[in-house]
């Protein structure tokens, strides 16, 4: 059965991710960037016969990859950016399939100046990419990157496709949360977890403490500096690899966006930001 590590890209995925494969898949708790393979991005050609050569094609095989993984008869952590729903007529999951799912979740203010990084873009297209309801993950990067055929949606119609799932049981993070009340969100993800699982263990609080240092922001972007990250996009434009853990809590809206452009967020996102707190 599959739990889900869901998000729209650049809210803290990868953050929660990394504590997960440290908590669950290391003796003591310490982080290792190989333990990230425990916990693969879907789609990508991992679970597929064949090399998928559209979203598409992917979507049409969500399922079909999906039954091959509960054959085997254990829990699957996945990453997906991908909308809970269907696309073109393919459900992207199902109940059957699913135990349930973690969404991580940010202020999409801040999620924009992440992309623009991420991705190397400028202000208009990270506006372009954030609102578009009919966006891919795919972008001019990803010649040789078919992980990425993921049906993202916009930041709001992703959030919502996860919040509105009733047959499914979803833990909604907040990106702020594991900043401001860290130890206590990361106890609160494993809890939930455990409940899924059925896991009746007590919290191991020495390791869920060594897993919270050993992946908190500072740490991986030095790991990353030394020892690179494959998951970092080679841009193009710049001609080489675009640094993955780049800003943390220096990443601040207000000193790094445009006012119009925050404005702009806040109009089309308002509903969704209310909700969460934001506005």
């Amino acid at each position: 059965m599959i739990i889900w590590l869901a998000s729209y890209p650049k809210s803290g995925n990868t953050w929660v991710r990394s504590f997960i494969s440290a908590y669950y898949y290391s003796e003591d708790g310490k982080f290792d960037f190989n333990l990230l393979s425990k916990i693969k991005q879907f789609p990508s050609n991992d679970f597929f016969d064949k090399k998928m050569l559209s979203v598409e094609e992917a979507a049409n095989n969500w399922i079909k990859a999906q039954r091959k993984i509960i054959d085997l008869k254990k829990v699957h952590f996945l990453k997906t950016h991908n909308v809970y729903g269907a696309y073109k007529g393919n459900m992207f999951t199902t109940p059957e399939l699913s135990l349930g799912a973690i969404y991580i979740i940010r202020d999409p203010r801040n999620v924009i100046t992440s992309l623009m990084n991420h991705f190397s873009i400028n202000e208009n297209n990270a506006i372009q990419m954030i609102s578009n309801a009919y966006r891919n993950l795919r972008d001019e990067n990803d010649d040789d990157n078919f992980a990425n055929y993921s049906f993202i949606s916009s930041w709001n119609n992703n959030y919502n496709s996860w919040k509105l799932s009733k047959q499914l049981d979803v833990l909604f993070v907040k990106y702020e949360e594991l900043e401001n009340n860290t130890i206590f969100t990361f106890k609160k993800i494993v809890s939930f977890i455990n409940k899924l699982t059925g896991e009746k263990k007590d919290i191991d609080i020495k390791k869920l403490k060594t897993s919270i240092e050993t992946t908190a922001f500072d740490v991986l972007k030095e790991r990353e500096e030394k020892e690179g990250f494959s998951e970092a996009i080679f841009s193009k434009k710049d001609k080489n690899k675009r640094t993955f853990f780049y800003l943390g809590s220096k990443n601040n809206y207000k000193f790094l966006l445009k006012k119009k452009t925050s404005n702009y967020i806040e109009k089309i996102f308002y509903k969704e930001m209310k909700e969460l707190g934001y506005l």
